[in-house]
């Protein structure tokens, strides 16, 4: 096994640094959140690495990652997340909600303007609410909302149908003006940069918004988002430094670069990382089988490798970022135990092991590696593992769409709400991939979003993920450790706790 293992990691080294090799001493500062401790200076620009194409510069319509955090950029809601994971006032200025939970009123901005130059008016943040929740539809954390109207040119009001203490965050929806009809072709937000033009699979241009309503913000007058193919291309572009920024580096490519020449920060990704499995399909309609794929897997070895251990392991459906509701007790519920796997096979008529396909999205190189390594530690349980690499575009259609997969390797994300990380396990979500289906799941899922006080709140989410575990919905890895490189140039790179790639605290130092 470890001979085997050994191999994949010099394969995955090869795959990931290309011509440069392994080894070497890491290289710059560990934790921190800003490259610098200069003073930013205004102008200049840079250009950001992403291994994936834009699903779709609709706001609304965005379903992945990567796109929400490049349209961070761009829009804005009615409250915005700070880095440290606080809500603050953004397209308005101010915000209350009455006793009862179920109105809350928000202020708008005074001089707030669109990219275009029209000033925002509550009846764009009407517009803007009612269009989202009908793209979302049933189902969706916007199915609470009775009605939201415009009390006058300040203010509007969103009245509820139920009480939901985890509305709030919600309310980072981009605000988009009425008057734009494709905001996908022509992107209009409020946020610190602007459109200025998309070239499908090679680049996104932005400007610098110069009536941004954070005072000196952004620092650049402009940014490139560089689409590359893949993961390889990307990093010796970044070692030529053709691109300023790439995220989602092993730890063996942050190794190979030069301390001189550029920095590590290493934060988190929040994604639930891990092997997601098809519960419609056979055999993983049977909870032993399962159970059998969860303790084959040995979570460490994956850590270790790709991450240098700096990953957090999780159990559930559910980041330790979120610590109030995070249930430490469900991490270690499946611990790598091989003789135990084959047993719950053999149980489940499946001693001689099956066939099985995993699809794997071949721009992420996180997750392609990580496919790698448990194909090889399900073979020692009898399970006949191939990987299939597939694009992006093809990944969003076939799986997370048409669901036509047996397993699948990817990260999924949330918001600061509990629910949004838990939501696409009800039976009738249409982000259910795994096709998991539990009425007992449904019933404490609308319980936990409708619970009255913090502590019955922070034990419903709780109990989810311990009914996810003992399901085992799917094999639950990690949240990722997240190493990003930037050129020497680069200063004021900050993490997020949601899915944002925040440019307007960058600056160029030359």
């Amino acid at each position: 096994m470890k001979k085997r293992l050994l191999s994949i990691l010099l394969v995955t080294c090869v795959f990931a640094a290309a011509l440069t090799g392994c080894g070497g001493g890491k290289q710059g500062n560990g934790s921190g959140t800003d490259l610098s401790d200069e003073q930013p200076t205004p102008g200049g620009s840079v250009k950001v690495g992403m291994t994936q194409d834009l699903v779709s510069l609709d706001p609304h319509q965005t379903a992945d990652a990567g796109t929400r955090s490049v349209v961070f950029n761009i829009y804005e809601g009615l409250v915005k997340p700070t880095s440290d994971g606080q809500l603050v006032p953004a397209v308005a200025e101010d915000y209350k909600i009455s006793e009862d939970g179920m109105t809350y009123t928000f202020t708008l901005r005074d001089g707030i303007k669109f990219h275009n130059g029209d000033p925002v008016t509550t009846n764009d943040i009407v517009y803007s609410l009612k269009r989202y929740a009908e793209i979302q539809g049933e189902g969706s954390a916007f199915s609470v909302v009775e009605d939201v109207k415009a009390v006058d040119d300040k203010t509007v009001e969103i009245h509820l149908n139920s009480k939901n203490t985890e509305f709030m965050p919600q309310l980072t929806v981009a605000i988009i003006p009425e008057s734009v009809a494709d905001i996908g072709k022509t992107p209009v937000g409020t946020g610190p940069f602007k459109f200025t033009a998309y070239t499908p699979g090679q680049k996104l241009e932005l400007s610098k918004n110069e009536d941004y309503w954070v005072e000196g913000q952004p620092y650049l007058d402009s940014v490139e988002f560089s689409i590359i193919s893949d993961m390889e291309t990307a990093f010796l572009q970044l070692q030529s430094k053709t691109i300023d920024i790439l995220n989602y580096l092993t730890i063996d490519q942050t190794e190979t670069l030069k301390s001189d020449e550029f920095n590590i920060v290493n934060g988190s990704m929040n994604l639930v990382h891990g092997l997601f499995l098809n519960n419609d399909y056979e055999p993983f309609t049977k909870l032993e089988v399962r159970q059998a794929v969860c303790y084959a897997i040995n979570r460490d070895e994956i850590n270790d490798f790709l991450f240098g251990g700096a990953s957090r392991l999780i159990g559930a459906p559910m980041v330790p970022t979120i610590a109030r509701f995070f249930n430490e007790d469900v991490v270690d519920a499946y611990p790598h135990d091989p003789h135990k796997a084959k047993e719950l096979l053999k149980e489940a008529g499946y001693e001689d092991g099956f066939d099985l396909t995993i699809s794997v999205a071949s721009s992420y190189s996180q997750h392609v590696a990580t496919a790698q390594i448990i194909v090889e530690q399900l073979k020692e349980i009898g399970i006949n593992a191939k990987i299939e690499q597939i694009e992006w575009s093809s990944w969003l259609q076939d799986v997370y769409q048409d669901r036509k997969y047996e397993a699948t390797v990817v990260g999924f994300d949330g918001t600061l709400a509990p629910s949004s990380w838990l939501a696409r396990y009800r039976s009738d979500s249409s982000k259910n991939i795994t096709n998991y289906k539990s009425e007992e799941f449904d019933a404490a899922f609308d319980a936990a979003v409708a619970a009255p006080d913090d502590e019955q709140k922070d034990e419903a989410y709780k109990e989810l993920q311990k009914i996810i575990s003992d399901d085992a919905v799917s094999a639950y890895i990690e949240d990722p450790a997240d190493f990003v490189g930037t050129t020497k140039r680069v200063g004021g790179y900050k993490f997020y706790p949601t899915s944002a790639w925040d440019l307007s605290t960058v600056y160029v130092k030359e």
